[in-house]
C-alpha cells in the first residue's frame, strides 16, 4: 500500500519512447514540473500527450517540447507558446485541438471505464463534421485531417460522438497526498489533475507535502488512491518553486 518512490527519476525509469502521457495543470498552476524534468533527463521522445496546453514560459511540458521529445498533444489551448505553434504550422508536430470542457470530459469518462459519450459541444463545425488540420505538411497545406464524427439526435437536438481518453501514464501535482496515494489538490491548482489522474494506467503524483494515511480527512479526498500508483514527495525548495505567468499588482 505504500506508494511511494524515492526520487522522481525512479518514478518515470519505466516510461519508454513513445509513450502516451495524461499530464495535469493549467498554463503555469498546478504543473507537474519535477516528474517533467525527470522525463527530460532520461531522454524520452516520441511522446504523445493529453493535456489543456503545452506548457508556456519554458516551463512544463514545454521543457519537453522545445527539445523535440512530443510527437502528437491533445489538447484545447495553445496560447502563448510561439514554439508550439511554429512546431504545428511547421508540420513537426500532430495536434488534435478539441473542447477544453470536451476535452475534461473525455478523460475523466476513460478513467471512469465509460467508451465514449454524445456531447452538444462542436456539433455543426468541424469538430463534428472533420477536417480540422491535425498536422501540417509544411507548406501551409494539410497533411493529417480530423475525420467525421457520429451525430446522432437526442429529444430534437444533435449530440456529436467523443470517445473517452486512456493513456500509458499520467503525471499530476497535488498539494497534499499520503503514502495510499490519495491526494488533495489546492484551489486553481486542481484545474486537469484529477481527470489526467483518472486517465492514466499508471499515475504518477508529485505532491508538495507527504503525510501519512488517516491524516486526510476523507471527505477531502480529491483523488482517491486507487487512481495514483506511484508518490514523490517535493523538497521544499521544489514545492515552494511555483512560477507566475502574468504579474499583476494594484496601484
Amino acid at each position: 500500500m505504500d506508494k511511494v518512490v524515492a526520487t522522481a527519476l525512479e518514478a518515470v525509469a519505466d516510461v519508454p519512447d513513445g509513450a502516451s502521457l495524461a499530464v495535469g495543470g493549467f498554463g503555469l498552476s498546478g504543473v507537474p514540473n519535477v516528474l517533467i524534468e525527470a522525463l527530460y533527463g532520461r531522454g524520452v521522445a516520441g511522446l504523445s500527450v493529453v493535456s489543456n496546453n503545452c506548457g508556456a514560459m519554458e516551463s512544463g511540458l514545454a521543457v519537453l517540447l522545445t527539445a523535440g521529445r512530443i510527437a502528437r498533444v491533445t489538447g484545447s489551448y495553445i496560447g502563448a507558446n510561439k514554439e508550439f505553434a511554429r512546431q504545428y504550422l511547421a508540420g513537426e508536430l500532430e495536434v488534435e485541438l478539441i473542447p477544453q470542457g470536451t476535452l475534461a470530459e473525455r478523460m475523466r469518462a476513460g478513467g471512469a471505464g465509460i467508451p465514449a459519450f454524445y456531447t452538444p459541444a462542436g456539433v455543426g463545425t468541424q469538430v463534428a463534421e472533420g477536417g480540422l488540420p491535425w498536422r501540417y505538411d509544411g507548406q501551409g497545406g494539410v497533411a493529417v485531417a480530423s475525420p467525421v464524427k457520429e451525430v446522432r439526435e437526442f429529444d430534437g437536438s444533435d449530440y456529436v460522438l467523443e470517445r473517452g481518453i486512456r493513456t500509458d501514464f499520467a503525471l499530476v501535482r497535488a498539494a497534499r497526498g499520503d503514502r495510499h496515494g490519495n491526494l488533495v489538490f489546492n484551489k486553481s491548482a486542481r484545474n486537469f489533475n484529477p481527470l489526467a489522474a483518472m486517465a492514466g494506467r499508471v499515475t504518477i503524483a508529485e505532491v508538495e507535502e507527504l503525510v501519512e494515511p488517516g491524516a486526510i480527512d476523507p471527505d477531502a479526498v480529491h483523488v482517491p488512491g486507487v487512481f495514483v500508483q506511484r508518490v514523490v514527495a517535493l523538497t521544499p525548495e521544489q514545492a515552494a518553486d511555483k512560477r507566475i505567468e502574468q504579474r499583476t499588482v494594484s496601484s
